[in-house]
């Protein structure tokens, strides 16, 4: 009867995964403790699971995509009221959403139980910038440009090479500086990985009704940034948008 009640939820194993901080960046590597508890009866476990997830806008409303997923262990027999914790380094992907904005980014561990309700905890992070898009950031404000929004969005034919369903767009508004009143907005989208930043820029001049139903009033280009260095960006930046001003 124990293994009956296990099977839909009831007395059934737990998992809990404890992370020394919910503060991350992509590009690091976190150790943390996987919590596992026995239930009223004995349980195989096909497997602990880890998914780093985020949500992203679709045509449709939102969907949930996998950002990096692995299996901590395999072929796993928790005995009832077994308790045992192991140890899990998790990597954070450079492709990480910077959690700003209606940005939600979380790791979801999972025991793989045949024939039951999987057990699972879910952990919500505090992405921060790396240094590199945290001097982007700092950039733009240098220029008069105030951050307006972050969102995930779908992106199924990998536009920006990513190799996720989705990217994450930085919306920027000019409010001083010697792009206000010649400039609507920039959109900005990174890609990056331990040795450089790709910055793809979207700059949406300030135009009439028709240049902007036809999109004359966009246009697109792309940078590559090594050195985190704000005033280096700041300037290389400048020269960007001033060009399509």
């Amino acid at each position: 009867m124990k293994k009956v009640l296990a099977s839909v939820g009831i007395g059934n194993a737990s998992v809990d995964t404890v992370l020394p901080s919910a503060t991350v960046t992509p590009g690091e590597t976190i150790d943390a403790e996987v919590n596992v508890s026995g239930g009223s009866a004995e349980q195989e476990v096909g497997a602990i699971r880890f998914e780093l997830e985020t949500r992203y806008a679709t045509e449709e409303g939102y969907d949930d995509a996998d950002i990096d997923r692995f299996t901590l262990t395999d072929d796993l027999t928790i005995p009832p009221d077994h308790e045992e914790t192991r140890s899990v380094s998790i990597d954070v992907p450079y492709g990480t959403p910077v959690t700003l904005g209606n940005v939600d980014v979380w790791v979801e561990t999972e025991l793989d139980i045949d024939w039951a309700v999987d057990p699972e905890d879910k952990d919500h992070l505090e992405v921060k910038p790396t240094p590199r898009l945290q001097a982007v950031f700092d950039a733009m404000e240098d220029l008069g440009f105030s951050f307006r929004s972050a969102e995930c969005e779908a992106d199924p034919y990998d536009r920006y090479g990513s190799g996720n369903r989705f990217v994450q767009e930085f919306e920027f508004r000019p409010q001083s500086g010697p792009f206000r009143g010649e400039l609507d907005e920039v959109e900005l989208v990174a890609r990056e990985n331990a040795d450089e930043l790709t910055l793809f820029v979207e700059i949406d001049r300030r135009g009439g009704l028709l240049s902007e139903m036809a999109e004359t009033d966009e246009s697109k280009t792309s940078l590559t940034i090594r050195d985190p260095d704000a005033a280096t960006i700041r300037d290389d930046l400048e020269r960007v948008l001033e060009q399509y001003a």
